[in-house]
């Protein structure tokens, strides 16, 4: 605090950012509406890069942009597109664009780390922007997906969501998805259809053919 007394439009909040909302932050900063556009711009420790990503991406007061240092490996995951998508990768690109800016080798660090590092720039969507408009639905499929990755998808969203192999296959046509093909090889709009043919209602009526929600 001492070091930046002098800084007047710096005011250091002392906490775990896991524990407060952005919007918190935003108040803690003197926003008193604790909805005012910001950015992100962080050196993450690299153990928490995945919770603290999501921490600001799923917020109710998302930022308009985040730059952040995370391990070489793992920015080369967040923007990995089809055949090599992951859970993680779907889960960073559904609410942004991820982009490289450039690696950093360990030798700029001290003390050295045992990796490289990158930067990584993720431009946010807006909501109305996001490959599906109910992400809880679009998750527990994606996540059915991606729990067997050794599996072909309609066995693995079988039995990852509690159904027969038969209604995962018809879904997976449906949305003009092969059913022997493996999860990391679809892209989020082919997700995004996955999930609506899960969720589709049949003609006789209301009852849905397959429960997602």
């Amino acid at each position: 605090r001492q070091d930046l007394a002098d800084c007047g439009r710096v005011v250091p909040i002392l906490a775990d950012a896991r524990r407060l909302t952005p919007s918190q932050m935003l108040q803690a900063g003197g926003d008193p509406t604790g909805r005012h556009p910001y950015k992100v711009v962080a050196n993450l420790p690299y153990y928490l890069t995945s919770p603290l990503l999501r921490h600001f991406l799923e917020a109710e007061v998302p930022p308009d942009l985040l730059v952040v240092t995370v391990q070489w490996e793992v920015a080369q995951r967040l923007a990995a597109r089809p055949p090599q998508m992951s859970l993680l990768a779907v889960a960073v690109q559904f609410y942004g664009e991820p982009e490289v800016v450039r690696k950093v080798p360990a030798g700029a660090f001290y003390p050295r780390p045992k990796v490289d590092s990158a930067v990584v720039r993720i431009r946010v969507r807006p909501p109305e922007a996001r490959p599906h408009p109910d992400p809880g639905a679009f998750f527990r499929v994606v996540s059915g997906g991606f729990g067997q990755r050794r599996k072909q998808l309609r066995n693995a969203l079988a039995q990852g969501l509690g159904l027969s192999s038969e209604e995962v296959a018809r879904a997976l046509r449906t949305a003009g998805v092969e059913p022997g093909r493996r999860a990391e090889s679809l892209s989020l709009e082919e997700w995004a259809r996955v999930t609506d043919a899960l969720s589709q209602r049949n003609d006789e009526g209301d009852s849905q053919v397959l429960r997602v929600g």
